[in-house]
């Protein structure tokens, strides 16, 4: 992770500009799974966006991989970070509201903190990250108050696809690790190519695609899923994983859980209270902490920390 204040002010921007693009992801899948059945908008969505990628890749002059490792690597990438939870979010949303599937979406954070912190031991237990996880948490809460009344027993399961595709994204912000040494544009081609393995033979034949007659407005949300939330997205995602690591990068879920609620607000009619007010502001004082721009007097240090270690960090 860099400290330079130039370049680490350039990626926290990129991590904002990839909430804006994600959390207009679940406005845009609310829009398409009118007239796109799941497994297909995926399918759709991941091979245009791969596709795309591949092109630039090669234009730029990127050599991929040769060996059989790295693809196999790259599947289950594709598997973890697009192909599962792009479906699971997309089958949700045909039961809640986009910016209710926003906001449980919110939880990658946490998975990362708990799998890193206390599984791999990849990742220390700094308090004032540990904070910034549960503050976020928080202001995440806040907002769900909003869509509370949505969660009946006819949509839990939904409920539970959502977060079943945040423990997607938090594996594969840790697995994504493996491709330090590859350019961000190959891997991030090679894994939406690799997903696409998985969800295009599923859409022909569970959905018969070339039976649809999707409306043109899902039609253009199905392309700009495609364009910018996977290809783009996928570019800056490979790119701050190696900027800022997996937790913070994954903390941009708390913003674009505020900005999933806030399109649905202003493009599908869906509530909007002073829930959203409160919660963001948790979540705007959650993010700097988990990304280490913002300390607590009292978090300067490492739970199980040496003296010695502790005591080079208060000089910092």
């Amino acid at each position: 992770m860099t400290d330079a204040p130039g370049t680490r002010a350039r990626e926290l921007a990129l991590l904002l500009f990839l909430a804006v693009l994600w959390g207009g992801s679940f406005t845009l899948i609310k829009i398409a799974v009118g007239s796109y059945p799941p497994a297909t908008l995926v399918a759709i969505r991941i091979a245009i966006g791969g596709g795309l990628l591949a092109m630039i890749a090669r234009a730029r002059g990127h050599a991929f991989p040769s060996d059989g490792r790295t693809w196999r690597r790259l599947l289950v990438q594709g598997a973890l970070q697009s192909a599962v939870p792009f479906t699971l979010i997309s089958w949700g949303e045909t039961h809640v509201d986009s910016g209710l599937a926003g906001v449980v979406n919110a939880t990658p954070p946490m998975f990362v903190f708990v799998i890193s912190a206390f599984v791999l031991g990849t990742t220390p237990f700094a308090l004032s990250r540990f904070a910034g996880v549960v503050l976020g948490l928080v202001g995440v809460a806040v907002i769900a108050g909003i869509g509370s009344a949505n969660i009946t027993a006819a949509n839990v399961l939904a409920v539970l696809a959502v977060l079943g595709a945040s423990l997607c994204y938090a594996l594969g912000a840790i697995h994504g690790h493996r491709f330090d040494k590859l350019p961000t544009v190959v891997t991030a081609s090679g894994s939406l190519i690799m997903g696409s393995l998985f969800m295009v033979p599923i859409s022909c034949v569970v959905d018969r695609p070339w039976t649809l007659s999707p409306a043109p407005r899902a039609t253009l949300a199905v392309l700009a899923l495609a364009v910018f939330s996977t290809a783009v997205g996928s570019l800056v995602f490979f790119r701050l994983l190696k900027t800022l690591g997996s937790l913070a990068t994954t903390s941009n879920a708390y913003l674009r859980a505020l900005v999933s609620v806030l399109l649905g607000v202003i493009f599908l009619g869906e509530p909007l209270t002073v829930n959203i007010v409160a919660g963001g502001l948790l979540v705007v004082v959650g993010v700097p902490l988990v990304t280490g721009q913002l300390r607590l007097p009292l978090a300067a240090t490492r739970l199980g920390a040496a003296p010695a270690e502790r005591a080079a960090e208060s000089r910092r």
